[in-house]
């Protein structure tokens, strides 16, 4: 299924295919603050439908997620890294898609804060 999506302001808009069956919840310092429930595709199935200088990037301990944000607005529709086995993935997140029931969708709760 195709998903349509976007920050607060609409700067990042974006496309991402796929089955969403399931999102995370990240406990560590930023995910925490940010109250994102993310799902992780292969980084191919997003596709930016804006222009992707108006996408700021926040890194932080090994620098490894690249946590994207609209510059304007603030908001983080996704993150980009790579999995366990050198495959690049995004983690979108998906209270910023449209049309998306949250209540529906069953959330894994991750421990990151004790990695």
């Amino acid at each position: 299924m195709k998903y349509q999506g976007s920050c607060h302001c609409g700067k990042i808009a974006f496309e991402v295919e796929g089955e969403l069956n399931g999102a995370m919840a990240c406990n560590c310092s930023i995910c925490s603050r940010k109250g994102s429930l993310m799902w992780f595709v292969p980084r191919d199935n997003l596709h930016m439908l804006t222009d992707e200088g108006d996408i700021s990037e926040y890194t932080f301990n090994k620098h490894v997620i690249k946590h994207r944000f609209c510059r304007t607005c603030g908001i983080h529709p996704y993150g980009e890294g790579v999995d366990p086995k050198g495959n690049r993935v995004a983690a979108i997140n998906i209270r910023c898609l449209e049309g998306v029931d949250l209540a529906a969708i069953p959330v894994t709760h991750y421990d990151g804060r004790s990695l």
